[in-house]
Parts: structure tokens; C-alpha cells; sequence
């Protein structure tokens, strides 16, 4: 037996699989949270109004959105495998169009990430079910850590390569695409793995899941999670520079809170999947929300670091624990893949409004305060959803027994 497994390509061994899963995540955020520290930049150097900067946040979630929606059917037609390869090179041709001109070329170019991104976010769900089915909990604690992480670092890096190494924020942007291009070259062979044969429930195949409340109830807590992340990424480092840190010391407290998040980031699913129902760890990740949202009202740098650490615990929990219901809820890689897929639809749809709608709140008002109070009313409404969404159900079976 030992000596068949060693005869195994290489693509074949479930380490080689792992690895190219981490570096896909590697580059699910990077694109999007690197521009959060270079707003003040790239707003002076293209004359962009705070709403249309915000807008360069909000276009990646609407591509999410739109995207989503074809997303299963585009791995359902060419294999999973080959749609994420496919996936990193739009990322790869959007991350370089958008540095190589004005506003049109960097609206259309981000737009081209945000679709990139997408293809890779739905399809690696039903992908790892299927591949890793004993280690779901794991490799989506893994997985949604390496995508937490790099997004931070993209945060703290991304003034600094701008500034301090003088490459610019086009430069600094570019940079990221060197990763793009490693997760190219890892993920590549396994467009080879022979596509797998699906046993499912015909009955589990013809669910609907659009029609399913519990569905739309995991769907609108994936978006509510999502706006928190988005809108913070794109507005507290303008916020906190406001409060007297620079652009580089701003970027670095986006990045702390998020490897501060890292921690919530891998406990969660593998906490998650050890219980009938999620609705414990649901309002424990709330409560912490409006803790660290509320610490924002008080104009003292040392208590708003506090309330954040809280603020970025939840929001790395919260992203691996919406991955994991979508798992968790779902009875098949069929209804996997489709709830996946309209949950990023339906969620980032909802995740879009935060930045644009923040970013034109200010242009009329210049209150702070605004962004203080959307992030609070959507804890509520993370508490809310989480709670339907985190009983112990399956999409057309209803209640688990015990």
C-alpha cells in the first residue's frame, strides 16, 4: 500500500493539494486590502471624490456578487480545478491592467480581480468537500487563515512599499503580483487530477436553493460579516489618520487587527464543527462586535486598540465560520457548490453598500461618527442572522436529530 501511494504523482498526494489551496487563499484579499492604506494616494493622484474611492473597495464586492452566480456552473462545466486556474490568471491580467493608467484602467482593472478572486472563493468550498471530505474543519481553518493573513499584511505593507521604498501606489499595488503568479505555478498540475465521480441524493441535486430560507438566512450572514470586513478595511485607516496616526501607522493598525483575527480565523471552524449548532460561538463573535465598535466613540488611541484587537477576533472568526456553514448546512458537493455560490451572490450584493454608501455619507456630513454607527447597526444584524443560520439544519431536510 505504501509503496502504490509512493507511486503517486505528485499532484495526486493530498500534502501537494493542501499546499495549492493555501496559496490560492494566499491571494484571495491582497488585491482589495492593500488599497485601503493607499486611498489618501491614489485619491490626491487621480482626483477621485471620497465616494468614488470608496467605490474601488465596493467594485470587487459587486463583482463578487454578479460572479457568484456563475460561478458553479463555470466549475460544474470545465472541472473545479481548471476554473480556479483560470480564475488566477483574470487576477493576474487585473492586477496589472489597473496600474497602467488613469481611473477608467483602475475601475477596470479591479473589476477584473474582483471576478478572479470570486471564481476561486465559490469554488473552493465544494472542492475541498470533495477532495478532503474527513478534513473539511481543518483545511477551512487553514485556508481562511493564509487569506486572513496575507490580507494583513497587505494592509501594513502597502504604504510603506508605496512611501518608504518610493515605488508608488501603482508600484506597490504591481507587487502583489508576483504571488499571483507562484499560486499560478502550484495550482497548475492539478488540472491534471482525473475529475471526480459525484454520489449524491437526486433528491439533494434538484434542491433550489434560492428558495430555501435557511439558505437566504447563511447568505445574508456571509454579506453582513463581509460589509464589516470591506467597509473597515477601505475607511479606518483614513478614520484613525484622522486621529493622528500617519498613513504607514494606519496601515499597520489594519494589519494588526487582522493577525490579531488570525487567531479567530483558524479556531473557529474547527470549534464550529464540533457542535450540533453553531449559536454559542455566534453570539460570543457579537457581543464582541459591539464592544470593540463602541470603544471607537472614545477619542483615546489606546482604548480604540483595544476595542479593535475584539474587532478583529470577530472578523476572523466570522469569515471561516460563514465558510463552514456553508458546509455544515448543506448535504451534498451539488447544494454545496450552489449555496456557495449564492451566498457570495446574495452576501457581497449586501457587502457592497458599506464603502460607497460610508464614502457618500461623509462627502455630504464629514462625521465620522456615521461609520461608527453603520458598523454597530450590522453587529446586530451579524447576531440576527447568525442565529438562524447557526441552528443545527441541512437545506431540505430541516432540524438534525441529536
Amino acid at each position: 500500500m505504501s509503496t502504490e501511494k509512493s507511486k503517486q504523482p505528485f499532484y495526486l498526494k493530498s500534502g501537494f493539494l493542501f499546499l495549492g489551496i493555501m496559496l490560492v487563499a494566499f491571494n484571495l484579499r491582497p488585491s482589495i486590502t492593500a488599497i485601503g492604506p493607499l486611498v489618501p494616494l491614489i485619491r490626491s493622484d487621480l482626483g477621485l471624490s471620497n465616494g468614488w474611492a470608496g467605490f474601488l473597495t465596493t467594485l470587487p464586492l459587486l463583482t463578487f456578487a454578479t460572479f457568484s452566480l456563475f460561478s458553479a456552473s463555470l466549475g460544474k462545466k470545465l472541472g473545479n480545478p481548471q476554473a480556479i486556474l483560470l480564475a488566477l490568471f483574470i487576477l493576474l491580467l487585473g492586477s496589472t491592467i489597473r496600474v497602467l493608467g488613469g481611473s477608467d484602467l483602475l475601475f477596470i482593472g479591479t473589476g477584473l480581480t474582483g471576478i478572479g478572486i470570486v471564481i476561486c472563493n465559490v469554488l473552493l468550498i465544494p472542492l475541498i468537500k470533495n477532495r478532503l471530505p474527513k478534513k473539511i474543519g481543518i483545511v477551512t481553518a487553514s485556508y481562511s487563515a493564509g487569506m486572513t493573513l496575507t490580507a494583513a499584511i497587505a494592509s501594513g505593507i502597502s504604504a510603506p512599499l508605496a512611501i518608504d521604498l518610493d515605488l508608488g501606489w501603482q508600484g506597490s499595488l504591481l507587487s502583489w503580483s508576483a504571488l499571483i503568479l507562484v499560486g499560478i505555478l502550484v495550482w497548475a498540475p492539478q488540472i491534471k487530477v482525473p475529475k471526480p465521480i459525484i454520489q449524491a441524493n437526486i433528491n439533494e441535486i434538484k434542491i433550489n436553493v434560492w428558495k430555501s430560507r435557511l439558505a437566504w438566512q447563511v447568505s445574508l450572514f456571509m454579506g453582513v460579516q463581509s460589509l464589516l470586513f470591506f467597509t473597515l478595511v477601505a475607511w479606518l485607516p483614513d478614520m484613525m489618520i484622522t486621529r493622528g496616526l500617519s498613513a504607514v501607522e494606519a496601515g499597520i493598525l489594519i494589519s494588526a487587527m487582522q493577525i490579531i483575527g488570525l487567531i479567530g480565523t483558524f479556531i473557529s471552524p474547527i470549534v464550529a464543527v464540533k457542535f450540533k449548532d453553531q449559536i454559542g460561538i455566534i453570539l460570543v463573535l457579537g457581543a464582541m462586535y459591539l464592544l470593540g465598535f463602541s470603544s471607537l466613540f472614545i477619542h483615546v488611541l489606546w482604548i480604540n486598540f483595544i476595542g479593535l484587537t475584539l474587532v478583529g477576533l470577530a472578523l476572523g472568526s466570522s469569515i471561516s465560520l460563514a465558510y463552514t456553514l456553508i458546509g455544515l448546512r448543506t448535504g451534498s458537493d451539488q447544494v454545496t457548490a450552489s449555496l456557495s455560490g449564492m451566498a457570495q451572490s446574495a452576501g457581497y450584493y449586501l457587502a457592497a453598500l458599506g464603502p460607497l454608501l460610508f464614502g457618500i455619507a461623509f462627502d455630504i456630513f464629514s462625521n465620522w461618527n456615521h461609520l461608527i454607527y453603520l458598523t454597530l447597526t450590522f453587529s446586530i444584524l451579524f447576531i440576527f442572522f447568525g442565529l438562524k443560520s447557526g441552528r443545527a439544519r441541512v437545506i431540505g431536510v430541516g432540524r438534525l436529530g441529536n
